[in-house]
């Protein structure tokens, strides 16, 4: 689990990150909507700590940018308490809103409020006769189990998990493989054909976004 801390007060960033290793998480550091930005351009995370007061970018203007490629769970930090800003940020799509100052244990614990909805959301796909259980590691099709290797199940998880977003095919590589793996693209390309294959009617699902990678979409007129 990786989370990025986007904060300009250097203080607040080390006892945020310091109770997340705690918990296990890795994490990256931003001092600002630019610098946060950037990071995600390189490398996958998994929840966003958002500070609202920033230099060059502020939080509301990063997190819309991200929202423009990328779903990832936010909670976001600030030192105004008014219910406009709150406000403005649940109708932006936010996960949750602290002001500061903050306990770091209650930030922690509604860090792990928000992961557990978002992974309880998301255990079980369906369309049509396509029945996905991420955590069973199984699919059916037409009450019929399809099999898949490991990797293939995990690509199709990540593309499911980030609908309708096009990820590119360095972002399988490291989310998926890792940053230590030696290979190249048509790896992540020999991976959706097989996968395709066997989605057999569903393989359709799985769009080709030219001279980037793949996305995860289901059509409009029949999305259940």
């Amino acid at each position: 689990m990786k989370i990025l801390i986007a904060d300009d007060e250097q203080g607040i960033r080390e006892v945020i990150k310091e109770y997340c290793l705690n918990e296990g998480y890795q994490v990256l550091e931003a001092k600002d909507g630019i610098e946060a930005l950037e990071i995600l351009k390189n490398q996958s995370v998994d929840f966003i700590i958002l500070d609202i007061m920033m230099p060059n970018l502020d939080g509301f203007s990063t997190y819309q940018e991200i929202k423009k490629t990328k779903n990832i769970p936010t909670l976001i930090l600030s030192a105004r308490g008014e219910e406009y800003d709150k406000l403005l940020g649940f109708e932006l799509g936010i996960d949750d809103y602290l002001t500061k100052p903050f306990s770091p244990k209650e930030l922690m614990a509604r860090i792990k409020a928000i992961l557990k909805r978002v992974n309880r959301e998301i255990e079980i796909f369906q369309y049509q006769t396509l029945l996905i259980d991420f955590k069973g590691y199984t699919i059916e099709i037409d009450k019929k189990e399809v099999k898949v290797t490991p990797k293939e199940f995990e690509i199709l998880t990540y593309l499911i998990k980030n609908q309708n977003i096009a990820i590119s095919r360095d972002q399988l590589l490291s989310k998926i493989w890792g940053y230590d793996f030696f290979g190249d693209d048509r790896t992540v390309d020999t991976h959706i054909k097989m996968l395709r294959n066997s989605l057999g009617k569903y393989r359709d699902l799985i769009l080709t976004v030219r001279g980037l990678g793949y996305k995860f979409e289901v059509p409009k007129e029949n999305e259940e």
